[in-house]
């Protein structure tokens, strides 16, 4: 009994993993997927600036949005309904990622949860990652097009439709 168990231990192993792969026959409007990217909103694992590069360059083949952000931060909290808006809009087309620095995990999946944030989180306690970025302060958000190039940036909170009047640009249709 305990060999079979065994047995069916591994077998499903091995059928888990070849669900997992990484082959091209997804559909086209899938885009592309990143072991990286984390599996919902509220999730938040811990990232240094190397990690996100990373996760960038997994994330080649649609255009992508990053946001730093804070839970104690009140231009970030002016901003996010527009972020999670346009997020929706673009939803399969383009691929959303907060960063969360300098904060409490605690307050910041609240935040998460209070705005009806969409899109996936990794947490910056240290804010390395904005560093990384080139920036100071937060909130910020840096576009970059399918190629992984920066093609667009805003320190301090996004104006109104200038977002989606970038994204309508890199996204046909």
């Amino acid at each position: 009994m305990r060999m079979a168990a065994k047995m069916l231990a591994l077998v499903s192993a091995l059928l888990l993993s070849a669900c997992t792969g990484s082959g091209t026959s997804g559909t086209p409007s899938a885009g592309p997927t990143s072991a990286l990217l984390p599996s919902s909103p509220t999730a938040l694992p811990t990232f240094d600036y190397a990690t996100f590069q990373q996760l960038l360059t997994q994330l080649h083949g649609r255009p992508v949005v990053v946001n730093v952000w804070a839970s104690w931060c009140g231009p970030c909290r002016l901003e996010v309904p527009h972020l999670a808006q346009s997020a929706a809009r673009f939803a399969g087309k383009v691929q959303f990622v907060g960063v969360d620095i300098v904060d409490q995990l605690a307050p910041a999946r609240a935040f998460v949860t209070s705005f009806h944030i969409p899109y996936p989180s990794v947490f910056d306690p240290g804010g390395a990652i904005r560093n990384g970025l080139g920036f100071i302060g937060q909130p910020v958000t840096v576009l970059f097009d399918a190629r992984g190039t920066r093609v667009k940036a805003w320190g301090g909170p996004i104006p109104t439709g200038a977002l989606d009047a970038e994204l309508h640009r890199l996204v046909p249709g």
